[in-house]
């Protein structure tokens, strides 16, 4: 075996420099469906308890709805397990033009591609569109896919400061040379919750003949009044060139992700994206599950706004009780701490709590951004919630950081 002592010596090194950077990263696991309520085992070997999960991304609590486990078992039952093929081989089912054709209507745009994922559909997107002669100027904060699938584009990148319009539209000028200025942003950002200003974004846009990409993977199904994504609550609906999203968090919470806009856009992608060429297609039970799921949210807006409803009990809950969180409606709502080991440590006894959380920190968010982000679900009954604001009361008495602003917290653990 070809695996020297030196590399593994080097590679052990850099795993306990993590740990002793407090920046170690654990799994739980989980012996239950998923949902508001979950059985987890932690520390692993420990006796699996019950507890409060409020960290899934299943905000409209549909990854173990009836309806949806029903529409995956006949999936499974009438068309397979799996395609065992990329979709232009023979992996395509009519399961995928249906489902690609119930997304299209649902986002309200011209056509839409189905990959494994949306991390896939971000990684394929700007390559295949894409190249030399074009630019892309995006956001400074969007997710680590977007950035992964701009590198591997030819394009010119660029970014803006986090939602400034000011410097967008400077970048906009400066780029005006170019044969596509492509503007790239996600809709909800996923670890500050906060909502990007589309509205404003797509006037830039047509003002010095942009184009717009948005990431709403974190929005679709429940932001906006019929929960269509960011795009319907600012009022921009067909007013969108790309938009990415996936089925694997208010969508059903599975797999599969998609590339949704210009019909040329996604016929490109047919023809170019690598992850959609050299990728199995998306499981027959998921597709028919996802069906069911945009069915569900077709014929009522319930979740939604029980979801809503949700979020506002619990930003206002928290926020009294003396916590520093990022301001925003979305159901993504982050209570900072600024260090990485105490946002560990908050989060340990929380689950001893009760309360399922995870500390977030470096590389997954900025170095001093350390935060336990909280997610908001259908799910949740507020009697749940506000034993939940108990629990963090309790906890950050402990901690003596109730009442305490950013400076104030990093004098008393740093950053």
């Amino acid at each position: 075996m070809a695996y020297p002592g030196a590399a593994r010596q080097a590679f052990a090194r850099e795993i306990e420099s993590i740990r002793g950077q407090g920046l170690y990263k654990e799994e739980r696991f989980i012996h239950s469906p998923q949902s508001s309520g979950i059985l987890v085992e932690y520390p692993s070997g420990e006796k699996p308890r019950r507890v409060l999960n409020l960290c899934s991304n299943n905000y409209l609590g549909l990854s173990s709805h009836p309806e949806v486990i029903a529409a995956a078992h006949r999936g499974l039952d009438e068309r397979g397990y799996g395609m065992s093929s990329v979709r232009f081989i023979c992996g395509t089912q009519d399961l995928h033009r249906d489902l690609e054709s119930a997304i299209t209507e649902f986002l309200g745009t011209e056509d839409t591609i189905l990959f494994p994922s949306c991390m896939d559909a971000n990684a394929g997107v700007f390559e295949a569109v894409l190249g030399p002669e074009d630019v892309i100027i995006s956001d400074r904060l969007v997710h680590a896919s977007i950035i992964d699938g701009i590198r591997l584009c030819k394009a010119v990148q660029d970014s803006y400061k986090h939602a400034d319009m000011k410097h967008l539209e400077s970048k906009l000028e400066e780029h005006q040379d170019k044969r596509v200025r492509l503007i790239v942003t996600d809709g909800v950002f996923s670890m500050d919750g906060d909502l990007a200003p589309l509205d404003r974004i797509s006037e830039l846009a047509e003002k010095y003949g942009a184009m717009v990409f948005v990431d709403d993977s974190h929005a679709s199904g429940f932001i906006g009044r019929t929960g269509r994504g960011t795009h319907e609550h600012f009022g921009v609906l067909g007013k969108i060139d790309i938009i990415t999203t996936t089925l694997g968090k208010g969508l059903g919470g599975a797999s599969g992700g998609c590339v949704s806009g210009r019909k040329e856009i996604v016929e490109l992608c047919r023809q170019r994206a690598r992850p959609y060429l050299f990728s199995n297609a998306v499981p027959p039970p998921i597709a028919c599950a996802a069906l069911k799921v945009l069915e569900i949210l077709s014929r009522t807006t319930e979740r939604r706004d029980k979801l809503e409803a949700n979020t506002k009990f619990w930003r206002k809950g928290i926020r009294e009780a003396g916590f520093v969180i990022k301001d925003g409606e979305s159901p993504i709502v982050p209570i900072m701490l600024f260090n990485a080991k105490l946002s560990q440590d908050v989060a340990r006894d929380l689950f001893r709590e009760g309360v399922y959380v995870v500390g977030f920190f470096f590389p997954v968010v900025p170095a001093g951004q350390a935060r336990i982000r909280t997610q908001m679900s259908a799910d949740h009954e507020i009697p749940e919630l506000e034993k939940a604001v108990g629990a963090f009361r309790k906890v950050g008495e402990k901690y003596g950081i109730l009442g305490l602003d950013k400076k104030g917290i990093i004098e008393k653990y740093g950053s």
